[in-house]
């Protein structure tokens, strides 16, 4: 092994090696039982972000374990053609080239598109390759490829033929200026400084007026109803009557609806049946006529009168101008409140009545809802989640699907052009010349629907992934798309077929900055993992990214602990270089364990068999965090710190037998823990693991560590931690009294038992070794010496005579001297926050630092105070 570690060299030729090696790949090997994943297919529109890197890690380290302990492991790679978002960009480059979509006409736009995917996916796999993600490309898929489009034109056919697919008008999110609908995931919602525009609407029969209020209004245009609360005393008497629209002239009526809440503003409301969704409703309930003002790309309509061509906002500024000229617009009260805007243009999205298609989700929920409460169910990590998810699909709206977009899965539907009826087919209408096929695309959450089963196969049910891999075993995904993907994916696979689509479902919250804030482009904190990467290597972030959050919870970025981790993989690396040069060629079979073991040996094994237990505890339960805490102190702690130094007594020393143990250990437990850290750290146990004596080809299909009772020896454990804490105090009084280690001095050890005596003697030798004792006494009945530091531990009693250490006096004289000065220090912060005027006028901060202050010179004066008292004694 080089002398220094190199991350970005290391990592270089490992990847190459695996994929052609073909170690990710599931084999089918029915010995073994299957463990699944579908990766969430990330957008095939660019770079991936930290969450990807989040995700997928989580994802790895699953598969990577699954695949050691014996499992036929198959993590299915893909990606989504993300319909709105790979076309905008694919428009954005036309349009710097002076050209629209429409210039192109649909084919050759699909062709861009595809040069696009072809592009950024290559992109999206050197990603992956250098996050080391253990995928089984001979199974890569696109939810534009063939196989899925199979999938969906089935799923659509089916739904259609049950009758929960069915076409008509709705309020659905509309993009102005990409003019198609969006998911509600697709609508950013931003906090915008506005105005509640309060109006009088005049009574038909000239006998006074009602007050109503907006925040749009230009949408007055398209009002056919004024509604109040049935049981509105103040508003009963007007209920059948109507108003006149102002400006435009038309009579509507006043209606009585249980929606209206009779405490909010004036307890009356105008009703815009084609520009609201809750109006649209109560347009509904009452028949009421639907008048669109606006056209698709926001410009106000014929059924606008006078502001007909109008945009959307500018209609807005003139329509308050004459309304207030009229008096009907009396006041106009400051109102901030929440904007959806479009993810992908920026626009602000108009709630829009428009002709789409919808999935009737109410039976499908009704599904799902009955899934979870077998045993069958669907497992959410953390299970908090449940409640989530539960809430929304008991509370769950019907499904535009339809985009007016030409990247995506055509809706298998055709228009008969005479008649009008409507084809919908898994193939076209024989008789196509007399038929037009609907020109919107399905909403691409439509397709990432599937994902679980149309990946394997599906709608061919004896596709031998479908068989073998479905349903999948977990799926690991962010708390923010439960709704948008999750659920749909839970309801689609539950309906076709017949089984929850993931055992379970791990959850993990956002990646923050260091303030806690979400990483945007705005704020300009966003991070690319592939410059961390660059810098610290992917084996650091990984370990950062794994194990630095609960399930569930945000992570916060911060490069220090990402450069902390690199220290870590440093520290491994020297330790096995150390390791590996004392080998002296140990070869695999060589590796002997049932020889003579020291306490050393003993105990560090006992340490790997605790951790391997408590590792594989914990991966199951997916608390990464846990087992990243357990590998550190072992790796870092017992065996670097600790057996390593520990080891160099017997590979020093003229016992052979003794040098063949510990050879065999340090090979052993070094193999074992490359594997126990593999699927955290990939690239760096790789290189580790092949320099040491082994078996195999790569330490990806290496058998994962398991607990072995034969190696258990609690007494080695007890001695160990007997003189770890007597190694321990001696090294902080040498520090305290600034002795250095390589000074010889006089140590008493007194043993309170038996059983305590027999352990020191056993451990004598690291005592002489790591305490560095010029004279080291060990009895049970011992007599303190005079003016010596003494240490109280369990079982054991420590004096450290000071003679020939230090000048006693001078010593004395300094610690009175610092004594003195800690007097001073308290006295000052004493009377500082004896003071009530400082006490009342400070900034509770403050306070609190000068308290903080006064209890640390308090505990520093204790020490000091003792100190001198052992000294004098």
């Amino acid at each position: 092994m080089p002398p220094k570690y190199d991350p970005q060299a290391t990592e270089a030729k490992w990847y190459p090696y695996w994929v052609n090696g073909k170690f990710f790949e599931a084999t089918g090997d029915k010995d073994k039982e299957p463990y699944t994943i579908v990766i969430p297919p990330p957008n095939v529109t660019g770079k991936l972000h930290l969450g990807h890197a989040w995700d997928t890690t989580l994802q790895d380290i699953l598969v990577r374990v699954k695949r050691m302990q014996g499992f036929d492991a198959l993590w299915l790679p893909g990606m989504d053609h993300a319909g709105i978002a790979t076309q905008a960009k694919v428009e954005g480059k036309l349009k710097e080239q002076g050209i629209s979509r429409y210039d192109l006409g649909r084919e050759k736009f699909l062709e861009k598109s595809w040069e696009w995917k072809s592009e950024y996916a290559e992109f999206i796999r050197e990603q992956w390759s250098k996050m080391g993600l253990s995928l089984d490309y001979s199974r890569e898929r696109f939810t534009l490829d063939e196989g899925l489009s199979d999938a969906v034109r089935e799923v659509f056919v089916r739904l259609y033929e049950e009758g929960l697919i069915y076409r008509g008008e709705y309020i659905i999110n509309w993009d102005p200026e990409t003019k198609t609908a969006l998911s509600d995931i697709e609508v950013i919602y931003k906090d915008v400084q506005g105005g509640f525009y309060h109006m009088k609407y005049p009574l038909a029969d000239g006998s006074g007026h009602i007050e109503v209020a907006t925040t749009r209004p230009e949408t007055m245009l398209g009002d056919t109803a004024v509604a109040v609360h049935p049981e509105d005393e103040r508003y009963k008497h007007l209920i059948g009557k109507k108003v006149t629209l102002p400006i435009i002239g038309r009579e509507i009526e006043i209606v009585a609806d249980d929606y209206v809440d009779m405490e909010f503003g004036s307890g009356a409301v105008k009703i815009t049946p084609a520009h609201d969704p809750n109006d649209f409703e109560i347009g509904n309930r009452h028949d009421l006529e639907r008048v669109l003002v606006m056209d698709e790309g926001g410009k106000m309509n014929e059924n606008a009168g006078k502001y007909q061509g109008m945009d959307r906002f500018e209609c807005r500024k003139q329509i308050v101008k004459d309304l207030q000229e009229e008096g009907v617009l009396f006041h106009i009260e400051e109102h901030p409140h929440s904007v959806g805007h479009s993810e992908r243009s920026g626009a602000v999205v108009e709630p829009y009545l428009s002709t789409q298609w919808f999935v009737k989700m109410g039976p499908l929920a009704e599904q799902a809802i009955e899934l979870q409460k077998g045993e069958g169910k669907v497992n959410f990590v953390p299970d908090r989640f449940e409640k989530t998810y539960m809430h929304w699909i008991e509370n769950i709206r019907d499904w535009c699907i339809s985009r007016q977009l030409w990247w995506g899965h055509r809706i298998p539907a055709w228009f008969h052009k005479e008649t009008g009826e409507i084809y919908v087919g898994r193939t076209e209408p024989e008789d196509i010349e007399n038929w037009e096929q609907d020109e919107d695309v399905l909403d691409t959450w439509f397709s990432s629907a599937l994902w679980p089963f149309s990946t394997m196969g599906w709608p061919n049910e004896d596709a031998a992934d479908f068989k073998r891999h479905y349903s999948t075993d977990a799926l690991v995904t962010g708390y923010d798309i439960i709704y948008f993907w999750v659920a749909r994916m839970i309801f689609q696979g539950q309906h076709f077929t017949g089984e929850r689509p993931f055992k379970d479902v791990l959850i993990h919250g956002l990646v923050r900055d260091g303030e806690g804030r979400k990483m945007s482009k705005s704020l300009g904190n966003g991070v690319d993992p592939m410059d961390v990467i660059d810098k610290y290597g992917a084996d650091a972030l990984r370990f950062f990214l794994s194990t630095g959050s609960s399930p569930g919870n945000d992570l916060r970025f911060y490069w220090e602990k990402v450069e902390a981790n690199w220290n870590f993989g440093n520290k491994i690396w020297n330790a096995s270089r150390f390791a590996l040069m004392n080998m002296d060629g140990l070869k695999y079979e060589e590796i002997d364990l049932t020889g003579k073991k020291s306490i050393a040996d003993q105990w560090i094994l006992t340490r790997l068999q605790e951790t391997t237990e408590h590792v594989t505890k914990f991966i199951d339960a997916y608390e990464f965090g846990e087992v990243g805490r357990a590998l550190y102190n072992f790796i870092w702690d017992d065996f670097c710190d600790w057996y390593i130094e520990m080891a160099k007594l017997p590979l020093n020393g003229e016992d052979e037998e003794a040098k063949l143990t510990t050879r065999s250990v340090l090979a052993y437990v070094l193999d074992q823990t490359m594997r126990l850290l593999h699927p955290f750290m990939p690239f760096i146990t790789e290189e580790v693991w092949q320099h040491l004596p082994h078996e195999g080809e790569s330490i990806t299909v290496a058998s994962w560590p398991e607990r072995k009772e034969e190696l258990v020896n609690k007494q080695a454990v007890k001695d160990m931690q007997l003189l770890q804490e007597i190694i321990r105090s001696v090294r902080n009084t040498r520090s305290e009294l600034n002795v250095p280690m390589s000074k010889e001095i006089t140590l008493y050890v007194k043993a309170n038992s038996t059983e305590v005596l027999e352990q020191l003697e056993r451990g004598r030798e690291y005592l002489d070794k790591f305490c560095n004792p010029g004279e080291l006494t060990i009895a049970s009945d011992l007599t303190a010496p005079e003016k010596s530091m003494s240490s109280v531990l369990s079982g054991v009693e420590l004096y450290m005579p000071l003679a020939g250490l230090l000048d006693l006096d001078a010593e004395v004289e300094r610690l009175q001297g610092e004594l003195k000065r800690l007097d001073g220090e308290v006295t000052r912060v004493q009377k500082k926050l004896g003071n009530e005027g400082f006490i009342k006028k400070a900034p509770e901060k403050v306070v609190e630092e000068e308290r903080a202050k006064e209890k640390d010179y308090l505990e520093q004066k204790e020490k000091v105070q003792a100190r001198i008292n052992e000294l004098k004694k």
